[in-house]
């Protein structure tokens, strides 16, 4: 079976090869026949009977003559595969759909449609087409859903030929691949406004070097290729050179998220473990801050930064929104946890400063890396911690979201150095606790006069 279009599926039709083919593609069926009737032809030679030698021959030929006629039958067919969408959030499902064209000049016989799928997306999907004729096409569709992130391959799709008796099968085998990227949950969060956020909401977001407006600007001579319409006359008579308007790029806040992937920092795996929570809440904050204008950036402890394109490492304000957002999605869909021990070198990397406001989840803190976490709050303009405590997730979930018996004392390290950190028990979901943090950040400004309302 030869295949066109969009996928081609493989036929080797060699002449040794071949026959082995068509016999191995004997059903239970085909190969009782011919066990029959080679019994049967053998039963008629000791006993001498022409009538049941009869029998046992069209016994053994007939699923011999299947496999050879189904063997040699040359459809050409065209597979085709589409994902709904190709991106899909954990516990969500997405719909494939399977398209088959017969390209050739005769219709098909009987067709079994299989398409190969990872076991923890559900079972193998299969389908039974009936005679498709020259030029038609039949199209059909299965769901998927999965509790892990990650990425998926499905294919390749498979057409499974069988004869009117059932006494032959052979499978043709079409050659592409595509991928199901299961991302994050992403949780909806209130927009409230927590430390450092000030330089990125409201009015203040966008700020240029001029004083009176985007427009008023610093003039600068006129250079091959400006634009006559930025001619600023003023200027021009003043200096006695022709001078143009010179536009400051508004500034955008910054937004790093920073995510602990110490393998050593999470107990347990699957889909309610610690870091899987902390996956989904990276995923969340850094989808909150794209929509409210934020540039962004994905920091892990190893000091591996997404998207890490330009000079500083952010997502620009040239790049949408919508693929800053699915690269940092596609990222997190697939990381795991690292081999490091040292939150340093997400420290040496926002050494730097300038980094604005800094959301991180932690796991778990010992004294030491409780140190270097608090050191990163002197080089954000706004820093908020979620600390995670493996141990405490084996225990019955909170009524109230708070501080975690155990985790205090790492909790009062980042606060004393300006963080507003919050304990992560098991069973809290991120939006309690982001407004658990601008609450805390609300008592702390109103107890020490310090950060005012927009």
């Amino acid at each position: 079976m030869d295949a066109g279009g969009t996928d081609r599926s493989h036929d080797d039709r060699g002449e040794s090869g071949g026959i082995r083919t068509a016999l191995t593609g004997l059903t239970t069926r085909g190969r009782s026949f011919l066990a029959a009737g080679v019994a049967a032809a053998a039963c008629a030679y000791v006993l001498g009977q022409s009538d049941l030698l009869r029998v046992g021959l069209l016994l053994s030929v007939l699923p011999l003559v299947c496999a050879t006629v189904l063997y040699r039958t040359r459809y050409r067919v065209a597979g085709s595969r589409r994902l709904s969408p190709e991106r899909v959030p954990a516990g969500s499902e997405a719909r494939v759909h399977l398209r088959v064209d017969n390209v050739s000049r005769m219709p098909t016989g009987l067709l079994m449609l299989q398409d190969r799928v990872p076991y923890v997306l559900g079972p193998r999907p299969r389908f039974v087409l009936d005679r498709v004729e020259p030029g038609a096409r039949r199209e059909v569709s299965y769901r998927v859903r999965s509790d892990l992130r990650g990425r998926y391959p499905l294919g390749p799709l498979q057409l499974r030929l069988t004869d009117p008796f059932g006494l032959c099968e052979l499978t043709r085998s079409f050659s592409t691949y595509d991928t199901l990227t299961v991302i994050p949950r992403v949780e909806a969060l209130p927009p409230v406004r927590l430390s450092g956020e000030a330089k990125g909401y409201g009015e203040g977001r966008q700020r240029t070097l001029a004083l009176a407006g985007d427009d008023d600007v610093i003039p600068r001579g006129y250079r091959h290729g400006d634009d006559l319409r930025r001619v600023h006359w003023r200027s021009t008579a003043r200096y006695g050179e022709l001078m143009v308007r010179r536009e400051e790029q508004p500034q955008r806040a910054r937004c790093t998220v920073l995510l602990d992937t110490r393998g050593l920092a999470y107990e347990g795996a699957g889909p309610d473990s610690p870091f899987e929570w902390a996956v989904s809440g990276a995923a969340s904050v850094l989808v909150h801050m794209l929509e409210r204008g934020f540039s962004v950036r994905l920091l892990t402890d190893t000091g591996n930064s997404v998207p890490g394109e330009g000079s500083d490492g952010f997502a620009g304000a040239s790049q949408g929104t919508a693929d800053a957002a699915g690269l940092m999605m596609d990222t997190l869909a697939v990381i795991d946890h690292s081999d490091g021990t040292s939150l340093s070198p997400a420290y040496d990397l926002l050494r730097g400063g300038n980094e604005g406001l800094l959301v991180a989840f932690f796991g778990d803190l010992d004294e030491e890396q409780a140190a270097v976490a608090a050191r990163m709050r002197q080089r954000s303009g706004g820093a908020v911690a979620f600390v995670l405590d493996g141990g405490a997730w084996a225990r019955e979930p909170a009524d109230v979201p708070g501080p975690l018996d155990g985790s205090e004392e790492r909790l009062r390290m980042l606060r004393e150095t300006g963080w507003t950190a919050v304990g992560v028990p098991y069973g809290a979901t991120l939006e309690e606790l982001w407004r658990l943090a601008d609450r805390e950040r609300t008592a702390v400004a109103a107890a020490t006069g310090g950060e005012g309302t927009r």
